[in-house]
């Protein structure tokens, strides 16, 4: 009996000091989506280079609350940082594939336009 609720006390301060953790698997799935909209170009088009310096700026920002213990703040923070950073993604790509998609048109005009 002793063994058990030593083991329940232990269970519980192990579960309570992870609480005061910071967010870590968020910082890193906000930071992984910063990185890929950089990689995609998306500083390049302007409304995802919007996009993708706000996500930077929230990361900062909950960095910042992460080290003055305002965790709770800081991983909503960096939900909306991972979805700024997505979005900067899905526009850089939009973009390139219209232009992608406005190429191949021209290309079967201008094959179209061409005499046999």
């Amino acid at each position: 009996m002793n063994n058990m609720l030593a083991s329940i006390g232990a269970l519980a301060l192990l579960m309570g000091g992870c609480a005061h953790d910071p967010p870590t698997q968020q910082l890193q799935s906000s930071s992984a989506a910063v990185r890929a909209a950089e990689e995609v170009g998306a500083q390049k088009e302007p409304k995802a280079a919007l996009h993708l310096q706000l996500a930077k700026e929230q990361t900062e920002r909950a960095q910042k609350m992460l080290k003055d213990g305002n965790r709770e703040d800081a991983e909503m923070l960096l939900v909306r940082a991972e979805a700024d950073a997505n979005l900067a993604v899905a526009l850089a790509r939009t973009t390139q594939e219209t232009a992608d998609a406005q190429g191949a048109a021209d290309k079967v005009r201008t094959l179209q336009q061409t005499p046999r």
